[in-house]
């Protein structure tokens, strides 16, 4: 590897769409594509590394923090550029926990992280952690993109099978080539949080609670909810001594029927359109 085959690559523990409402937060244009069962491949378009704007191990580590906190599944951050290669594993609010090897495969990290990384990810504890324990020790014919190979080989047993072409050390523009002809691809733009918050919330009204959330039964819901929460309160507060379970109650119905009247008004007419895009040089 070297200077011109820097690459990033997001592994999932997630099918593409859960995964891909939350890849909006990167600020990045990625590719999704399936990395084997209950597994999904991030593809990003690697800017901040090619502008110069910070290196690829920190962006990839914090892309890999973001797609984990607050979310049930694991983030494994793949990463290597003309000297160095790495992993790091995200998950939940937890340290992330990194391992690092120079291009030519020596060894640059802490051994317990192996352990850490095994126990977090649920792989073997004896025969995962000897395979993994295996690439923490000198090997003169494993380069830095051998040992991510390896890495991989043991997360393949979790189910990880990455599709031809998406593989380590491969620059970011190929990378992202190969996953976006895969026929079952997706792409998410990276317009950040409004566009997250939307996502989400277009998948829960396509749910089963949507009639819930917005439209007449929503509404007729709300509407109910203020009309009781308002008499309630105002009765609570009249008593001698004043009732104030019954007070919170009331409030508590009166707050959500005029959040949910708000919602279901302000998804019915939506944000301002957004401004156009300017080109490349514009």
């Amino acid at each position: 590897m070297d200077a011109t085959t820097t690459g990033a690559l997001l592994l999932c523990r997630a099918d593409i769409g859960a995964v891909a409402a939350p890849a909006h937060l990167l600020g990045e244009d990625v590719v999704l594509t399936p990395a084997g069962p209950g597994w999904s491949a991030v593809v990003p378009e690697g800017r901040p590394w090619r502008h110069g704007a910070a290196p690829v191990e920190r962006v990839a580590t914090g892309w890999a923090t973001a797609l984990a906190v607050g979310a049930p599944w694991p983030v494994v951050a793949l990463w290597w550029d003309g000297d160095r290669a790495g992993c790091t594993l995200a998950a939940g609010f937890r340290r992330p926990v990194d391992y690092t090897w120079l291009a030519d495969g020596t060894p640059a990290g802490e051994d317990e992280a192996v352990l850490t990384f095994a126990e977090r990810l649920g792989l073997d504890p004896v025969l995962d952690v000897q395979d993994l324990q295996a690439l923490t020790r000198d090997d003169p014919d494993a380069d830095a993109r051998a040992r991510l190979v390896g890495l991989l080989a043991v997360l393949g047993r979790l189910g990880v099978r990455l599709p031809p072409g998406v593989q380590p050390g491969e620059p970011s523009a190929r990378l992202r080539a190969a996953a976006r002809a895969r026929p079952d691809a997706r792409t998410a733009e990276g317009r950040g949080l409004r566009d997250a918050v939307r996502a989400e919330l277009d998948a829960a009204e396509h749910g089963r609670l949507g009639p819930w959330l917005r439209g007449p039964r929503a509404r007729a819901l709300a509407a109910a909810q203020l009309a009781a929460g308002l008499p309630l309160t105002a009765w609570a507060l009249t008593r001698r001594p004043p009732g104030v379970g019954w007070a919170c109650a009331g409030a508590l119905l009166a707050l959500q029927g005029a959040l949910g009247l708000a919602y279901d008004r302000m998804r019915a007419t939506g944000p301002p359109a957004a401004p156009p895009r300017r080109p490349p040089g514009g």
